[in-house]
């Protein structure tokens, strides 16, 4: 218990408690469940579609969050109510009562989710394979983001499940530097926060340099590990899709720091946004709570990554 409490401080994931904001009220919303590994699994289904197969984009909320969480934080129904396509938010597993502090497994990261070896893959590929059978999903364009733990998730599931998933956008994420290589090339977009403190831009602990000594005492298990530096996510997509030398903008306030990866011999292309004014939380979205890091309202994550996936259907 201890534990739990100790990894969610540490990550500061800014994703506990914030109330659901108004948001679009067309579409039909559904609250669904399966049964995956032993457990009851819980997943949003915010359709837009007009009752057609339609893209889906699945939106992993962070460390310490729940499903209605990453709708607030995303703000993702805006855009699907307008481009009519399939919102989905799943949740993660916790061992806390009431369903809201919840975890992914993504490897090194984190707490109850990665402590237990839960197989969130197998979850996500469950749903997608259950709104393709349905007639509802376009099997060509099954997107996935996620904040923090999300997007470390997302990467995980590029990796794992690339014959489903045509590209991701992982939002203030990270990968740890010793992933093996994707069973195949994803289209990527990624977006971290130039002033993030919990997922430091060159590196190290999560939390930043100054928990370093926190997390020695957290009695972590061994397989924690030190994240990569923030591009080395781009880096990793890159390499594993074939793709020449980066163009690089040097951006500018507001425009974020960019570098896209464009000639890949697979076609998939990488783009990379180190957002100005930003630090741990969504780009153009909500806060999870007001003692969080503020997300810049200069620059959308959201819209930026749905015209990147509508430009990168699979093949």
């Amino acid at each position: 218990m201890k534990r739990l409490f100790a990894s969610m401080t540490l990550l500061a994931l800014a994703s506990c408690s914030a109330a659901a904001q108004p948001g679009p009220t067309s579409g039909k919303l559904t609250d669904e469940t399966m049964q995956h590994g032993g457990m009851t699994r819980r997943y949003l289904v915010h359709d837009y579609s007009d009752g057609k197969p339609a893209p889906v984009v699945i939106v992993l909320h962070g460390g310490g969050g729940h499903p209605e969480n990453a709708v607030n934080m995303s703000q993702m129904d805006v855009v699907a109510a307008r481009e009519h396509f399939i919102a989905v938010y799943p949740g993660g597993t916790g061992g806390m009562p009431g369903g809201k502090l919840l975890t992914w497994n993504a490897g090194h990261c984190c707490a109850y989710a990665r402590e237990k070896k839960i197989d969130d893959v197998g979850f996500i590929a469950k749903i997608i394979d259950t709104l393709v059978a349905s007639g509802r999903a376009d099997p060509k364009r099954v997107y996935v983001t996620g904040m923090s733990n999300g997007a470390m998730m997302s990467h995980v599931l590029a990796r794992e499940l690339p014959e489903r998933i045509a590209a991701i956008g992982p939002i203030v994420g990270a990968v740890f530097g010793d992933e093996p290589p994707p069973k195949a090339p994803v289209a990527a977009i990624i977006f971290v926060g130039a002033t993030d403190q919990t997922v430091p831009a060159a590196g190290g602990p999560l939390g930043g340099p100054e928990r370093r000594g926190v997390a020695a005492n957290l009695a972590r298990r061994p397989e924690d590990h030190d994240v990569a530096p923030d591009i080395n996510q781009a880096e990793y997509w890159a390499k594993a899709n074939g793709c020449a030398a980066p163009v690089l903008s040097s951006g500018g306030q507001p425009k974020p720091a960019e570098v896209r990866w464009e000639k890949c011999t697979s076609g998939k292309p990488v783009h990379f946004y180190r957002v100005a004014n930003n630090g741990h939380a969504w780009p153009g979205g909500k806060a999870g709570r007001a003692e969080a890091d503020q997300p810049t309202p200069e620059f959308n994550a959201s819209e930026v990554m749905w015209r990147f996936f509508a430009a990168n259907p699979k093949k």
